[in-house]
């Protein structure tokens, strides 16, 4: 049992694997909150727990209260309201996650699962309070759940290779990019329902996700904020320096001549050579 905690705690916290960083995360407060609502339910008070997380931790609908709870725009992504709400948002981050640390960067990844969320929040409260037919009932509503972040993974790995394509059940092979659009169509239909709130958010996760790939394909890339800064070193110009080659010895253009023949003929259609320099360029 100790050495399974202590597997764990690594592949969290220190093996450097954003994916399981922020799933931890997740999964660790959520059998936090769970737990200590047990423990109150048992109490005979009921869960009272949960009502209180949703109001301080979670994000308020009501335009009015996000100035005294600005910090929710932030916590409400770690939140999640029951097991099923957890587990699905999980798994979505664990398999469109992997696709995306196939070609980009841990760095690239923390920007836009943390990007996603908070675009997507931001955009669903600015919409909620937009248009007069929510306005009835925005009082007490709270928006909770890491969905916003983990569709900004799904739609940046959907966008960058579409036609990347996974198994699924009775379904078969299926690519990515068809995923993801029934993903935001599905949420588009939903915003007139009780959880629109929850649907805007996935949108606008949705949206971060392709602006941050078209930008990053276009030679922006957003996530260089994440960047530590090169300390100034004083060096003696002696000899000419030669300067590095991009990415482990390949150059810009052969990555992207790479990423847009994966657009149009999919992963598989890569040679051995070509495979191993996107391995060394996501490896950088």
């Amino acid at each position: 049992m100790n050495n399974t905690f202590k597997d764990l705690k690594y592949k969290v916290f220190q093996s450097g694997n954003p994916i399981f960083f922020y799933i931890g995360i997740n999964v660790l407060l959520f059998l936090i909150i769970a737990i200590v609502g047990v423990f109150s339910w048992l109490s005979g008070k009921g869960d009272l727990i949960s009502p209180l997380v949703r109001e301080y931790v979670g994000l308020p609908a009501s335009i009015t209260k996000l100035p005294e709870r600005f910090y929710t725009v932030f916590t409400y992504m770690f939140i999640h309201d029951g097991i099923l709400h957890i587990l699905f948002n999980m798994l979505g981050l664990f398999w469109f996650g992997s696709i995306f640390m196939n070609f980009l960067k841990s760095r690239q990844f923390h920007f836009v699962y943390l990007a996603g969320g908070l675009f997507g929040g931001l955009f669903a409260v600015a919409v909620l309070n937009i248009f007069p037919v929510y306005a009835g009932g925005l009082a007490g509503v709270t928006i909770v759940g890491a969905s916003a972040a983990v569709m900004a993974i799904i739609f940046a790995a959907a966008t960058l290779v579409p036609n990347y394509t996974i198994m699924l059940f009775i379904f078969g092979e299926v690519k990515i990019k068809w995923i993801a659009i029934v993903y935001f169509v599905l949420d588009f239909l939903a915003i007139g329902s009780v959880n629109a709130g929850g649907s805007l958010a996935h949108i606008g996760g949705a949206l971060l996700g392709f602006v941050f790939i078209k930008r990053l394909q276009s030679g922006s890339d957003w996530s260089k904020m994440f960047g530590r800064k090169p300390k100034l070193k004083v060096v003696r110009n002696e000899k000419p320096v030669k300067k590095p080659e991009f990415k482990g010895g390949v150059s810009q253009q052969e990555i992207d001549a790479i990423l847009d023949k994966i657009s149009t003929s999919g992963y598989d259609k890569l040679s051995a050579v070509e495979k191993e320099k996107l391995f060394k360029a996501s490896k950088d």
